[in-house]
């Protein structure tokens, strides 16, 4: 069976981040079908065109590892009703310099956790929505995980059985996906229509 290469993009830079604990989760669930590739974006500068030119190391690593991968994993928390201003700094890097997006064609999923019940929904729609216009393509569904104490295990696995059962169909929604569209991957389309 082949192996998808998947960029997994954790949109928290905090040392103890529920998300990047769930994305470790999610590939433990998928490491049958799925290579993992965790992109680290916490070292990017801030967008500036100025940089286009001239691309920083950071920068030039970010867009191999996106234009290298499969599909793509968005696993994010919400910050003030919408993504984390990391996350964003990364897709707009990945976006440019015009002409050069390294996001479009990719199948991607997206999910989040927080303590309470839906706290990424307003979140994962943004996301949802910046994608879409650079040429991503979402894979539909969603995916709000309420993090409780317990929820993951001192070994890193998911101890409940419901949430596992759930995000274990999240994963092979996604690898299904990801399956049917690398089929005449290489003729996708590598620019945004916008």
């Amino acid at each position: 069976m082949t192996r998808f290469k998947i960029a997994i993009l954790v949109g928290s830079n905090r040392r103890e981040s529920l998300n990047r604990k769930l994305a470790q989760a999610l590939a433990r669930l998928g490491e049958d079908k799925f290579a993992f590739n965790f992109v680290q974006i916490d070292d990017l500068p801030l967008y500036n065109q100025d940089l286009e030119a001239e691309l920083p190391s950071s920068v030039a690593r970010l867009k191999a590892e996106i234009s290298s991968a499969d599909g793509l994993l968005f696993v994010t928390p919400e910050h003030n009703r919408s993504i984390p201003t990391v996350l964003k700094n990364a897709i707009d890097w990945g976006a440019r310099p015009y002409g050069k997006n390294s996001w479009a064609g990719k199948p991607a999923a997206i999910t989040g956790t927080s303590p309470g019940a839906i706290g990424t929904a307003v979140a994962q729609q943004h996301l949802r929505q910046i994608l879409g216009v650079l040429g991503v393509l979402v894979m539909g569904g969603e995916a709000y995980i309420a993090f409780k104490p317990g929820l993951i295990d001192d070994s890193g696995a998911i101890s409940d059985a419901g949430t596992r059962a759930f995000l274990k169909g999240f994963v092979d929604q996604f690898s299904a996906l990801v399956s049917r569209l690398s089929v005449g991957s290489s003729e996708l389309p590598r620019e945004a229509a916008a």
